[in-house]
């Protein structure tokens, strides 16, 4: 079947036209729409004039012009909280707008400031000024008592200043892009010399098909097929069916494809080369991500990017490519029994992943960033070193995390992926497992059900079959966030499943060096994104958190930098090109918990968790004063930052040992952060015991037979690196035993 032309967001960033999809009343848009131009007002050329400000050129003056009302922004808002906010926050979310759109309820929400001296002397949100009502976003923000509305606030300000800042017409530009120093970069920078997909004689991509063409392409490429017409489903019978197409999923139908199965990957997310990728943040984080990359935890307290697409977090990961630390694996094979850690197996499964995906240890020339990192380490007499990385020593990509336009980065996409195809394994795109098919085992056996494959639906209105997919082994590789909601609505009933949650939360801390610091030459978002890194030890050399350098393009900058004014914010964001982050990452004693889909439950051990991130918070904030920040500062609510210029010291250091690791926005503290968190495992941990863990040291569950895990939700603990490496070589060695279990 010919290829059809898709995916036109990721290639033009169009928006959507015609009518909007969602049901807010237009008093709720109205009150939603005045909530979006108080957090980015117009600023007009008289109060700029007041604060001593003249516009150095067109494009700055129409930016403080723009407004966060203008345009399509409140609609767009609107749609993404209806088709992504949980019900019960939606519900919330609803009832607030409703309350903002009468006298009474904004009285009760708003206090004071909605009173004037006229009839009817009441205001309703959108009819108080401009000035007020940023004072009672300002007081929502500050109030303890108030967490409900700050929730709401805080939904209402990440979605519209997301949509301001990586929103864009046909032609992929945004008009506040020039004013705060941010450019795509454009094709003619970009080799797209390499045309074919490298996945094309295994890929069945359900979005070009229909029900007629659906069978007739999975039997061409060599699956067994039958329709059940009676109750609309389309059954598949393989060798093995894998769930999800990542780190932990591409390994698996590669390796287990290469011992002569037949393999079928299931994938919910769409196929992209590096042809399809545009660098554009909104279209891309639409489609590449998790519910476009505004997923988070249930209290709004950690902020959470996954990666939905074919080649999972490999395909949108930032390239560091570390091998598991040797203190994890003793703590692996020595705590929890599990010898796989300590043995040569593992090693050697480490040193084949590397070298396929082409991992290199040394970086030609660094970013922004990481010279800032860099140089300040050296400064003060610690220790930086290189990150190894799965793509050239010359690579110079700071969008990766949009997918890799130069084709340099070897995720499962074109690597394991690749492979396994070329060993006859098929992947079928937009299709979404809903359940395993568990049946109750013989009896005597160990294992009380036995698991025959698995139920799928596709996400495409053009195929209406039900997939029904019958395999000797079935492989949950979707992830830690989605692996334990399948089993567990699948029926598995292991304590463990949906526990053991790790996150590596992380908090960012930054540093403003103009353009006149000479030495350091480049913008924020330019370059590897993660080239350097440095440990922070404790007295005993353990290590308790590491620093390294973000990918933040203008909508994610955005949203986690922290809104004191509408004045304020437009400042701040005129100044991104040349903000440099760090981020502190600690391997995480703190538990959480996801039983069913989307719904993420953890919080922060507040000794041992936060005192790390503490320490590394602390210690990135010396970094960045040492290597010339002109002011340094954290995304605490309240903007907690320092001018380093005009301080000696002593009140440096008084400021630097100031900062702690704050609560989340639902605390009930004045002052709060919202927490970021990239990599999420430990979910379905492996065990040697079924009260150790969900499955066993082959990643088979403890509950059913020829049912296996083959993810980052396998690993026993957090890892406190990034984690790529350890899930692809523990993949490795699970779908080797899957192989040698499915020969006996």
């Amino acid at each position: 079947m010919e290829r059809k032309e898709c995916h036109p967001l990721l290639k033009g960033g169009r928006t959507k036209g015609g009518k909007y999809k969602h049901d807010f009343s237009s008093a709720n848009m109205e009150a939603l729409a005045s909530m979006c131009e108080a957090l980015l007002p117009p600023i007009e050329s008289e109060y700029l004039d007041k604060k001593g400000m003249k516009p150095t050129n067109k494009a700055i003056h129409l930016f403080w012009k723009l407004s966060g009302s203008h345009l399509s922004v409140p609609h767009q808002v609107a749609e993404m909280l209806v088709e992504r906010a949980l019900p019960e926050a939606l519900t919330l979310i609803r009832v607030i707008l409703s309350m903002l759109s009468t006298r009474l309820g904004t009285l009760l929400l708003c206090g004071s400031l909605c009173l004037n001296k006229k009839w009817p002397f009441i205001n309703n949100f959108s009819n108080i000024s401009l000035e007020n009502r940023e004072k009672v976003i300002q007081k929502w923000l500050k109030h303890r008592f108030l967490t409900p509305v700050r929730l709401v606030f805080i939904y209402i300000k990440v979605l519209c200043l997301i949509v301001f800042f990586s929103r864009c017409n046909e032609n992929g530009e945004n008009q506040a892009w020039e004013a705060i120093g941010y450019e795509v970069e454009s094709d003619e920078n970009t080799s797209n010399d390499h045309k074919e997909r490298p996945l094309e004689k295994g890929i069945v991509e359900a979005m070009n098909e229909d029900n007629l063409s659906l069978p007739q392409s999975l039997s061409q490429k060599g699956l067994e097929i039958e329709i059940d017409a009676k109750n609309n489903i389309l059954k598949v019978k393989c060798d093995v069916v894998i769930v999800g197409s990542g780190c932990g999923g591409g390994v698996a139908a590669a390796v287990l494809a290469k011992s002569g199965l037949k393999v079928l990957v299931l994938e919910k997310g769409n196929y992209f080369t590096q042809n399809d990728y545009s660098s554009l943040e909104g279209p891309s984080l639409n489609e590449l991500y998790e519910l476009g990359g505004t997923f988070a935890s249930c209290d709004g307290n950690i902020a959470i990017l996954a990666g939905s697409t074919v080649g999972g977090g490999s395909a949108v990961n930032w390239s560091a490519s570390i091998r598991t630390p040797d203190y994890v694996l003793k703590e692996w094979s020595e705590n929890h029994k599990l010898p796989l850690f300590s043995s040569h197996e593992y090693v050697s499964a480490m040193d084949m992943v590397c070298k396929r995906i082409g991992v290199t240890d040394t970086c030609v020339e660094e970013g922004l960033q990481n010279q800032v990192l860099r140089k300040g380490c050296e400064k003060l007499g610690l220790q930086v070193d290189y990150v190894p990385r799965n793509s050239s020593q010359h690579h110079y990509c700071g969008s990766c995390n949009y997918g890799c336009r130069k084709g340099e980065k070897q995720g499962t996409d074109v690597t394991w992926l690749a492979d396994a195809v070329d060993d006859g394994a098929v992947i079928l795109t937009r299709c979404k497992a809903k359940k395993f098919i568990l049946v109750d085992n013989k009896e005597g056996c160990v294992r009380r059900k036995k698991c025959l494959g698995l139920m799928a639906n596709f996400l495409t209105e053009n195929i209406t079959w039900r997939l029904q997919v019958e395999a000797k082994a079935t492989i949950s590789s979707c992830g830690a966030l989605s692996t334990p909601p399948l089993m567990i609505s699948s029926g598995l009933k292991n304590k463990n499943i949906g526990n053991n949650l790790h996150l590596h939360p992380v908090l960012m801390t930054w540093g403003y060096f103009p353009d006149s610091i000479s030495d350091l030459k480049g913008r924020s978002y330019e370059g590897g994104i993660i080239t350097s890194i440095h440990k922070v030890l404790s007295d005993d050399s353990k290590v308790k958190a590491i620093i390294e350098t973000p990918a933040l393009a203008p909508g994610t900058f955005s949203t986690l930098f922290p809104w004191e004014s509408g004045f304020g914010f437009k400042e701040r964001m005129l100044r991104y090109s040349r903000m440099v982050h760090f981020i502190t990452i600690i391997q995480d004693k703190s538990c959480g918990e996801v039983k069913s889909e989307g719904r993420i439950k953890y919080e922060l051990d507040e000794e041992f968790d936060k005192e790390n991130i503490k320490d590394g918070l602390q210690q990135a904030l010396r970094i960045l004063i040492a290597a010339g920040a002109v002011e340094v500062g954290t995304h605490r609510s309240d903007g907690q930052r320092i001018a380093c210029s005009g301080s000696n010291e002593k009140e440096l250091n008084k400021f630097v040992e100031s900062v702690y690791a704050t609560g989340g926005p639902m605390s009930h503290g004045e002052n709060w952060s919202i927490y970021a968190s990239a990599h999420q495992m430990g979910s379905c941990r492996v065990g040697v015991t079924e009260k150790e863990g969900a499955v066993d040291e082959n990643g088979q569950s403890w509950e059913a037979e020829g049912l296996f895990v083959c993810d980052s939700s396998l690993l026993p603990t957090a890892i406190g690196v990034n984690p790529m490496i350890t899930i692809q070589s523990v993949a490795y060695c699970i779908a080797n035993r899957i192989a040698v279990i499915l020969r006996m």
